[in-house]
Parts: C-alpha cells; structure tokens; sequence
C-alpha cells in the first residue's frame, strides 16, 4: 500500500490514535485534514473526527503533504516555529469563530496546551487568542450589519454571542457605536 499521499486509517491504527498508544509510535503518522497537523499515534490531543485523518508512513511523507508537525507530540523530534503555530491558530479562529472557543479547546484543536498556546500567542502578536476571537467576531458582524437586514440579536447568534446585551456592549467598544448606529451609519438595510 502507497502512503506517500496519506490514506484512510485502518481500524488497528483508528484504535490505536484514540487510545493514544504510544506502542505505535513510529509505525506510522497521522495527519489531521481540518488543522493541517501531524502527529504520533500517542498525542494527547483531543481525537480527531475519523474522516479527517490521513495515514502516512513517517513524518517526511506528512510534512511534503504539507501537514507541519504538532507542537504537543513533536512527531519530527523538532518544534515549529512560534510564527507558524500563531498562523495555524488564526486559521482555526477564522475558521471557527462563531463556535463556543475557550483556550482549551484552542490548545485540544492546535495540540499545545492552554498555557503555551496563551504565551506563544501573545509573544508573537501582542494580543491574547480571545482578542483575535473577538476581531474576528467583530469584523463579521461589521459586515453583516453592512450587508443583510437580519436583526442585531440575529446577527449577535450568528458571530457568536448568544447574550444580545453582551455583544452590543462588546460592539460599541470595538467601534464606538452600536449596531444600530453602525448600521445606520454605514447604509446597511435596517428591518
């Protein structure tokens, strides 16, 4: 069987990843599709879901795929750069911004732990995972506000904040208005 590309796992190495056993370690690497990060057999970050996993035969064929290594396992013996692992963090705040995200879920979903994560971000960038969170959730709701005539409270849900009081509080500290006004302001449709 060719690894070179990655393939399903089988249901030894699936068993083997969520029971995170370290007697597989270098057998074979898993890769995880929706992060783009590869990692033994033993890490201890969160499973990941089965139809994101990808199996290559050591750590060289993942990284030429374009996986980069996990900064939790270290799969390569090696870490990656602070920069890159900032960049692979945005990427899943982009991608999931509007979601529930607390530091451990972020530190489970970019395979660090909470603390590393916080520090190596703010090192990098000046500002905290939650404050690239919360420009994020702004930015959409700025557009949105633009752009559709769904309500405030409609548009509060769909960035993230199920508290409307919360997320007009937060919205008027970022701009210095509220959606209302912004709107208004900015000729988006109002309803």
């Amino acid at each position: 069987m060719n690894r070179q590309f990655g393939t399903t796992p089988t249901q030894e190495e699936w068993i083997a990843i969520t029971s995170n056993n370290r007697s597989y370690d270098g057998k074979f690497i898993y890769a995880v599709t929706s992060t783009g990060i590869c990692c033994r057999p033993s890490c201890k970050s969160r499973s990941p879901k089965f139809e994101n996993v990808r199996i290559f035969q050591n750590i060289e064929a993942a990284t030429e795929a374009g996986f980069k290594p996990c900064k939790r396992c270290k799969p390569s013996g090696l870490r990656i750069p602070d920069e890159e692992w900032v960049t692979q963090i945005n990427d899943y705040i982009e991608q999931h911004f509007h979601e529930h995200i607390t530091l451990d879920i972020l530190a489970d979903a970019c395979h660090g732990s909470p603390y590393h994560l916080q520090r190596i971000y703010k090192k990098v960038t000046g500002n905290t995972p939650l404050d690239y969170i919360q420009h994020q959730r702004m930015e959409k709701a700025k557009l949105l506000l633009k752009t559709t005539d769904q309500k405030v409270e409609q548009i509060g849900r769909v960035v993230g904040f199920s508290n409307t009081p919360y997320f007009i509080t937060l919205f008027k500290k970022f701009t210095g208005s509220t959606p209302r006004k912004y709107r208004y302001i900015n000729g988006g449709i109002e309803k």
